[in-house]
């Protein structure tokens, strides 16, 4: 998938400053026992916020098999063979064409008139657009290949850059050339200069018009940090979705700096041996095991930079063909257990021209797919022997783990050993063998295996005593964020992490509920505020705030978790939860919502104050806890109302609730009058303050379909403070 060699300063608790909308998956791939969406990352590591590959991105590349000899044939063959496998129903859905399809002279890339690389033409006589249509007509995803800089042809030329006054001689640093592993020439641009990133936005501009979906920028290293970043912001303004990967063998002292620009980047060089006995090593064996084997270190190294939306790439799985890509049954096994444990992309090597029934078996499991798309990178909690025993483990949403023991020996069967306490619990558990489905029964502390050399064993572990989250949970690593990250390096919390917000106002996390029926639903949110200040924050349920500025106030630290429980409207089926916060200290770290009992049932209706016909009355915001998007605010003097509109299903004795507020001392009461007759005054005694909302609760006739409703003030005091009034 690569090249033949030669050819920040941590922000405090909550202020991760982000850019766009990470969209946090809460399904993953089919077959999945326990899923959890997290990984444990470095202190204060901020992730990329591109919304792209919030699960490893899964389908096959040109580098493995094609190598230097692309071309639309070939591409188109490799897409109908995806295509008809089977494998995109499992996750495998992208068709990258990697290097060499460019057209080269004796200076390196020919360019268009705007510098950017040519399409070899006798490769790809339809050019790149008709490829990426004739991949997306398969209903697969494309992906496409690049390396830094600026090609020397274009300096040469001086080309334009495109929609600018610029051209290539103003933007190139001539005395720096940068990797490239085909035409090589290429240039390195100053960053400095304006034109540069119009450079490549012009270029990245190209690549969405072609409809790729997935870009690799090569030949990445310290020394082109300024070049991926520019990438990532040049995709980012086409405003078509492509996954970014960087490649290869990027250094790990700049993990965080990758994890802000990109979605994937290569841990190492090529897993390919580069053997083969074809020209510059192609043909099989793709790979050998001493290039699969030295994935461990790097998994185990790399293991707190993955999360969603940001992966370590441990290069190409190659699974598909058998014994001929140069590992055995056994090796393959363990290949694909590794790159799953380590929530690596799972981008096949191989031809998909000619994949055979023993691999089908393996890229078609999806309890093994599920492992890799969980969106948890397992950590090596056990390497003896010089790497020869090791032992992986990582825990899911339902209190699972998952465990894999190898034996990385090219000869010689060993027992591999855990016990639970070095997985992290104690008592017993069961235990089920992933890659058969046969559960292998109870074990009281720990579990052991004989394994061939180069074989593996991948178990689904469940602790005795372990209870499923309880009914109407929903956790917030599994909801939608919006400036915000998710972290597990506090305790305490409740499945595999929680969300820590933006220290900005108007970043929010939006949940999902489901509800069985219609009403007013009991919501308990489980925070921590480890700060000295409140962070409050609105409840909008389905799109409509229904309270305003809801406080949420110091716990004692960010490890001591506290219950807000509130009340919502909701209506059967699915619903929305959305939680923003209004100041600029953000949300406080959300644990889960769980959603309770749920109380009137259908018919049941709010009309907010603040849309009704208001006389001699203002909408008003200045006081808190109201719902919706305001209160009304009487005008101090007899015969000031406000006049609702009300739709009823079914006539007859309704319910109708007041919320209201009065931070006087004096009673003020309204009188009620339903379709012009008046039917009597009530009475709006004090509350604490003009914050403190409370409820008046009576019954009216009223007749099938539309009604009004006026509450008018009969005194001199006006009217309270109206929020709402909900019927039915």
């Amino acid at each position: 998938m690569g090249r033949v060699p030669g050819g920040g300063t941590a922000p405090v608790e909550g202020r991760r400053l982000r850019r766009r909308l990470i969209t946090v998956l809460t399904a993953v791939t089919v077959g999945i026992c326990g899923t959890a969406t997290g990984v444990m990352t470095g202190p204060g590591a901020v992730a990329s916020d591109n919304g792209q590959s919030i699960r490893p991105a899964m389908g096959w590349s040109s580098w493995s098999f094609v190598r230097r000899w692309p071309d639309e044939t070939k591409m188109k063959a490799q897409a109908d063979a995806l295509a008809a496998s089977g494998l995109p129903a499992h996750g495998f859905i992208y068709i990258n064409l990697d290097d060499f399809y460019q057209k080269c002279d004796s200076n390196g890339f020919m360019v268009d008139s705007f510098g950017r690389w040519q399409v070899d033409s006798a490769k790809f006589p339809s050019g790149i657009k008709a490829l990426a249509d004739y991949v997306h007509g398969k209903g697969l995803k494309f992906g496409f290949y690049v390396t830094p800089g600026i090609p020397k042809n274009a300096v040469t030329q001086n080309t334009a850059v495109q929609g600018t006054s610029y051209h290539a001689a103003d933007i190139a640093d001539t005395s720096k050339t940068l990797k490239n592993y085909n035409c090589k020439n290429m240039y390195a641009l100053k960053w400095s200069h304006p034109g540069a990133q119009a450079y490549i936005n012009s270029w990245a501009n190209l690549m969405a018009s072609y409809g790729v979906d997935y870009l690799k920028i090569d030949g990445i290293d310290a020394n082109t940090i300024a070049d991926a970043q520019g990438w990532d912001r040049a995709l980012r303004q086409t405003g078509r979705p492509i996954n970014f990967a960087l490649s290869n063998n990027l250094p790990i002292a700049n993990a965080t700096t990758w994890r802000q620009v990109a979605n994937s980047w290569r841990t190492q060089g090529d897993v390919e041996c580069y053997c083969g006995p074809g020209p510059n090593g192609s043909g099989y064996p793709l790979t050998d095991w001493s290039h699969v084997n030295t994935r461990f270190n790097s998994a185990a190294s790399w293991q707190q930079y993955a999360g969603p939306g940001n992966w370590n790439d441990y290069d190409s799985l190659q699974l598909g063909n058998g014994d001929q890509v140069g590992l055995t049954a056994d090796q393959r096994r363990t290949h694909f257990t590794l790159w799953a444990m380590a929530a690596s992309p799972l981008l096949l090597g191989t031809d998909l021209t000619a994949l055979n029934s023993t691999d089908m078996a393996m890229l078609t499991n999806d309890r093994i797919i599920a492992v890799d798309q969980d969106g948890v990178a397992a950590k090596r909690i056990v390497n003896n022997n010089s790497g020869a025993d090791q032992v992986w483990s990582k825990k899911e949403a339902n209190g699972d783990y998952v465990v894999a023991l190898f034996n990385t020996r090219t000869s010689g069967s060993a027992t591999e050993s855990v016990t639970w306490s070095q997985v992290g619990f104690s008592g017993g558990a069961t235990v089920q063998n992933l890659w058969s489905g046969g559960n292998e029964g109870s074990f009281a502390s720990g579990y052991s295996a004989t394994l061939r050399p180069g074989e593996q064993r991948l178990i689904r572990v469940t602790p005795g005593g372990v209870t499923p989250p309880p009914p109407g949970r929903y956790e917030a690593e599994n909801a939608t964020i919006s400036q915000g990250i998710f972290e597990n390096t506090h305790t305490g919390f409740s499945g595999t992490g929680y969300v820590n917000g933006d220290n900005v106002a108007a970043s929010y996390l939006e949940f999902t509920l489901d509800a069985a029926s219609a009403g007013t639903a009991s919501i308990t949110l489980r925070y921590a505020n480890g700060t000295t200040a409140d962070r409050p924050a609105d409840i909008a349920a389905n799109g409509a705030t229904v309270i305003s500025a809801r406080s949420f106030p110091p716990t004692a630290n960010w490890d001591t978790w506290a219950n807000s429980t509130f009340s919502v409207p909701v209506h059967a089926g699915s619903n929305t939860l959305r939680v923003t916060a209004t100041s600029a200290g953000g949300n406080p770290n959300i644990d889960y919502v769980d959603l309770g009992s749920i109380t009137g049932g259908p018919g049941v209706t709010a009309y907010q104050a603040e849309d009704a016909t208001i006389s001699q009355g203002t909408a008003a915001t200045n006081h808190t806890g109201y719902t919706g998007t305001g209160f009304v605010d009487y005008v101090n003097v007899t015969g000031s109302y406000v006049e609702f509109q009300v739709n009823v299903a079914a006539g007859g004795s309704v319910p109708i609730d007041v919320r209201y507020a009065n931070g006087t001392d004096v009673n003020r009461p309204l009188q009620l009058t339903v379709n012009g007759v008046n039917v009597g005054t009530r009475d709006y005694n004090p509350t604490a303050n003009w914050d403190t909302w409370t409820d008046d609760t009576f019954t009216v006739d009223l007749t099938t379909g539309a009604n009004v409703i006026r509450l008018t003030a009969t005194t001199a005091n006006g009217g309270p403070n109206l929020d709402k009034i909900t019927v039915g």
